[in-house]
């Protein structure tokens, strides 16, 4: 579980496949912290560190074919920005909204707009594939960072980004046609599922 609160970016190093699988090697401040069978969001992409080198700072994580197909870790290359989070601690404030690090679909930017301070972004998505909808002022999640909708259409969604957020997180390199990972408001999925399921019943 995550909060959507990204720590810091790390940098992919090393690109490895195996199979239908591939391995990353990720470089990350805090690499020296990290342990095996730690939980970490990767672009709100949810993976579990398989390796650690300290000294380095760096760490491994390994993504099937299933994760690579839904997300946008098939575009990352050697020098790829990517947003991480390590999981939420139960002990401290819940400063995001609930990120479950399982990637709905993917998205990509249409437009980017300066709001003289902040940044206006606008994204695009399947909506045939969609488990859920945005809604104004509802929560989303793009690349793992917990975000606040502005704009809401079928298929179509904004946000407004701060320089706060601008700076620390990978939303810096977004230009139209980036690929981003998007995760649907959970609530809202259940919220979805049980009228699709009342709609449904209704008809028989």
């Amino acid at each position: 579980m995550f909060t959507g609160i990204i720590e810091t970016t790390a940098k992919v190093v090393k690109i490895e496949k195996e199979n239908t699988n591939y391995h990353f090697t990720l470089e990350v401040p805090f690499g020296d912290e990290l342990a095996i069978d730690q939980s970490m969001a990767h672009d709100g992409c949810c993976l579990t560190v398989v390796k650690v080198d300290k000294e380095k700072k760096q760490y491994v994580v390994t993504a099937m074919d299933e994760t690579m197909l839904k997300t946008n870790l098939g575009t990352w290359q050697v020098g790829t920005e990517v947003n991480v989070e390590r999981s939420m601690r139960m002990d401290g404030r819940f400063d995001g909204h609930i990120v479950q690090g399982h990637v709905d679909q993917t998205a990509t930017c249409t437009k980017v707009v300066d709001d003289n301070g902040s940044w206006r972004f606008y994204f695009e998505y399947d909506q045939k594939n969609a488990p859920s909808i945005t809604v104004p002022k509802g929560s989303i999640s793009i690349n793992g960072v917990s975000l606040t909708v502005v704009d809401s259409e079928p298929g179509m969604f904004s946000v407004a980004i701060i320089p706060y957020t601008y700076k620390v997180t990978n939303f810096h390199n977004f230009k139209p046609g980036t690929v981003v990972n998007i995760e649907f408001d959970v609530f809202g999925k259940y919220v979805q599922r049980l009228l699709e399921q009342y709609m449904a019943a209704k008809k028989q």
